[in-house]
């Protein structure tokens, strides 16, 4: 895990874009953001650094990156004012999250399982920012067969365990990032097709009603209650994208302390299309 405080010197000279002058209107205290950026050196170049501004988060999580620090363009920098702790995957160009804050911000001590106890693909990083507590997630994708279908379910149940004593903490705790399922048929464009597609099999579904009922809070469905059919993903096959053909598995979860906080959620659509394959989520929180 990499920790800085950096400035951005030469923040969005690569990649010159017309966007909104205006800001996201903010209808909270405190802004979360959760972005699959799908390469974050890919993004830099689509032009994530306007959106960054425009939607001007609190706390914004990544996931996705598939980058090392050395790794980023020289003539790049993260934005000013901003501390950025990345948790890089071992493997090199492949998962890896990063959460950029312009609060005060420490890191905590991660998720970590299996028989080595360690978080090797860079999914999970804890941050703490005051009072509030983020857990910024990026699950495992099943769709590379049956074993790697096995893995996704078993690291599941681990974290969803590891998660549990923060549901029981007087202090905010958000746990946000792309799990990789969609929960109800509410979440996907084409249920029935997709029913024996991992993200909504029977058994990821029905583990997601659990991690509901363990007591964290879908803020989206929190705020826009059921029958809303909001995408966060979309494939980049055929017409997918521009057809709204997408799957909502980027959430912000909220415990019980969390939850009373929350005032507004969005999914930036247009964000997502210029930038990723995933759209930004928004959650406001009332301080």
């Amino acid at each position: 895990m990499r920790s800085s405080k950096l400035h951005a010197h030469a923040f969005g000279a690569l990649c010159p874009v017309t966007m909104p002058k205006a800001r996201h209107t903010r209808r909270g205290g405190m802004r979360l953001v959760s972005w699959n950026v799908n390469g974050l050196r890919a993004a830099i170049r689509k032009g994530i650094d306007g959106w960054i501004e425009t939607i001007g988060a609190d706390v914004l999580m990544l996931q996705e990156t598939r980058v090392l620090e050395e790794q980023l363009p020289k003539d790049w920098s993260w934005p000013e004012g901003h501390a950025v702790h990345l948790h890089p995957a071992e493997r090199k160009g492949y998962s890896g999250v990063a959460t950029l804050s312009t609060l005060e911000q420490d890191v905590l001590p991660g998720f970590a399982w299996g028989e080595d106890a360690t978080d090797i693909e860079g999914r999970v990083l804890v941050t703490r920012h005051g009072e509030l507590v983020c857990v910024n997630t990026y699950l495992p994708n099943g769709g590379g067969g049956p074993e790697r279908q096995a893995y996704k379910e078993r690291w599941m149940d681990a974290w969803r365990a590891w998660l549990s004593p923060w549901l029981e903490a007087d202090h905010p705790v958000v746990v946000v990032g792309d799990l990789n399922i969609a929960h109800t048929e509410d979440d996907i464009w084409n249920p029935k097709g997709n029913a024996k597609t991992s993200g909504f099999l029977p058994q990821e579904r029905a583990w997601f009603t659990e991690l509901l009922a363990d007591g964290w809070v879908d803020s989206f469905r929190h705020v826009k209650g059921e029958g809303e059919k909001t995408y966060s993903w979309w494939s980049n096959r055929g017409n997918a994208r521009a057809d709204d053909k997408g799957w909502r598995i980027d959430y912000l979860l909220c415990n019980p302390a969390a939850a009373k906080r929350i005032v507004a959620v969005d999914i930036i659509r247009q964000a997502g299309l210029e930038v990723s394959d995933h759209a930004p989520c928004i959650l406001d929180l009332a301080d």
